[in-house]
């Protein structure tokens, strides 16, 4: 395997699967099988969701709310997700940990960097969930941060496109996909890969970031192997 220690960052919206809303099983499902293929090769891996298919904080702030108050709002949904995920991954036999940034001792751990890396080393797939616990940083910082924490190898970012394009592949099918870019072409070409905060704290630690299509069943195995899948942004 290439990569030994992953940080896996999951998009909330990417759990509807056709829905328009909430969370498709069969997608739980789906995201569940590639995950346990690539454990159960004794990759260490660790996840952060979002939560946009319930509740994103900036909807609230849109509709009036105070958006401090819409922010937590999110993180709340982020856990809803990191519930199901986990359940999910343990219905296939995998043993995992939640741990959220916000005290909820009665579903989740606290978020002990010792006691996550003792986690991963035995094994065990660990969720982050709630973010980084504040208000005004989005999951994709949370991912960033986590994977700095516990010296992760690289940020495997799964989306529905297989890359980061020129362009919105989605918007415009004449879209050129790279294959690897540096940290300072992203900014140059301003293509929207993570928020700035979150951009910037990879670039600054030298960690890299690998933009892939996770909806594609196997890909995840494809990238731990070295394959030329998805977008990889590094020095």
């Amino acid at each position: 395997m290439k990569y030994k220690r992953i940080l896996l960052k999951l998009s909330g919206e990417s759990l509807m699967g056709d829905k328009l809303f909430g969370i498709d099983n069969n997608r739980l499902s789906e995201y569940a099988d590639q995950i346990k293929l690539v454990h159960d090769k004794g990759v260490q891996i660790a996840i952060v969701i979002g939560g946009g298919n319930i509740f994103r904080g900036v909807q609230a702030e849109q509709g009036g709310m105070d958006r401090t108050h819409g922010d937590y709002m999110g993180m709340l949904a982020t856990m809803i997700n990191a519930m199901a995920l986990q359940a999910s991954l343990e219905s296939k036999g995998i043993q995992s940990r939640l741990q959220s940034a916000i005290e909820m001792k009665e579903i989740a751990e606290p978020y002990i960097r010792r006691k996550a890396l003792r986690h991963l080393e035995k094994g065990r797939v660990i969720i982050f969930g709630a973010g980084t616990g504040n208000p005004y940083f989005t999951t994709d910082s949370a991912a960033s941060l986590r994977a700095i924490e516990i010296n992760a190898e690289v940020i495997l970012k799964g989306t529905r496109v297989d890359g980061i394009y020129t362009e919105d592949p989605e918007k415009n099918p004449n879209a050129t996909k790279f294959d690897v870019i540096s940290f300072d072409d992203v900014y140059k070409k301003g293509l929207n890969v993570m928020d700035m905060t979150a951009f910037t704290l990879c670039k600054e630690n030298r960690l890299p970031i690998v933009v892939f299509d996770m909806d594609t069943p196997g890909n995840l195995n494809k990238v731990l192997l070295g394959e030329k899948v998805g977008t990889t942004v590094c020095d």
